[in-house]
């Protein structure tokens, strides 16, 4: 016993079972002919690594055991059926280290299938792996420009001009305008020429001023809260203004 370490009880996580991951279901059985989604069965986990970030190991193991752990908590038994699920691994880089681990201890490999999609052979549930600068950009376009380094010029012109052909679809907005958060600085350079640019920064400057009032009104109440407590314990107005930062005539105003 004295080289044994018990635990009763160990937390997997210091949030509630939640999945940080990405979960499509098809809700048809039908071969989708999208070149990433063929191999796709039912319950399809996704786990998209930013364009900084490398698929290690470790991410590995937790999106599997996600898939597991998605699987088994339900009510019954076999409510998602093991043979129905899939794991889809999204980067930028090809993760050599992971793959030679897979291959020298679970006997995993890689199998290309197409440009950027390699099929990660050897075990009981289909994965593969998609890394995204090499992908066809005749299928994969946005998703290939999801990323953070674009460049001003042609190579945002052209992706606001495929999104002007579709600007009122929500899908469109949606991929359009994360693509402009992260490319911020970029964006801004292209904005004067473009309307759908000059839409998608307004509606950004809405959410930030938004932000920016639930923000000062939380604080509000959060500053007039204290201030009253204080009072309530028996401090003066003077007391009160030093222990909280601001003037006397803020702290005599909200008092009355």
């Amino acid at each position: 016993m004295e080289f044994l370490e018990m635990y009763e009880e160990y937390p997997l996580n210091k949030k509630p079972p939640q999945i940080d991951i990405l979960i499509i279901k098809k809700l048809k059985d039908i071969t989708l002919n999208k070149t990433i989604s063929r191999i796709f069965r039912t319950h399809n986990i996704i786990e998209y690594k930013a364009p900084g970030d490398y698929l290690s190991v470790n991410d590995f193991y937790k999106v599997y055991g996600y898939t597991c752990f998605y699987q088994s908590n339900t009510d019954k038994i076999k409510a998602i059926d093991p043979r129905e699920l899939t794991i889809t691994f999204v980067c930028s880089h090809y993760p050599r280290e992971m793959l030679r681990h897979l291959e020298e201890m679970r006997g995993i490999t890689a199998t290309f299938q197409d440009d950027g999609i390699y099929y990660l052979t050897g075990d009981a549930i289909p994965i593969q792996l998609l890394i995204t600068h090499k992908l066809t950009q005749d299928e994969n376009y946005w998703l290939q420009n999801l990323r953070t380094d674009l460049k001003a010029g042609r190579e945002i012109r052209d992706i606001v001009a495929r999104y002007e052909k579709n600007r009122h679809s929500k899908d469109y907005a949606a991929v359009m305008n994360l693509i402009t958060r992260a490319n911020w600085k970029e964006m801004e350079a292209e904005r004067k020429m473009c309307d759908a640019l000059k839409e998608l920064f307004a509606e950004e400057l809405q959410e930030e001023n938004a932000k920016g009032m639930e923000r000062g009104k939380a604080e509000g109440i959060r500053l007039a809260k204290l201030i009253f407590r204080l009072s309530a314990q028996g401090n003066s107005e003077e007391e009160i203004a030093g222990k909280c930062g601001i003037s006397l005539e803020q702290v005599r105003e909200i008092l009355e």
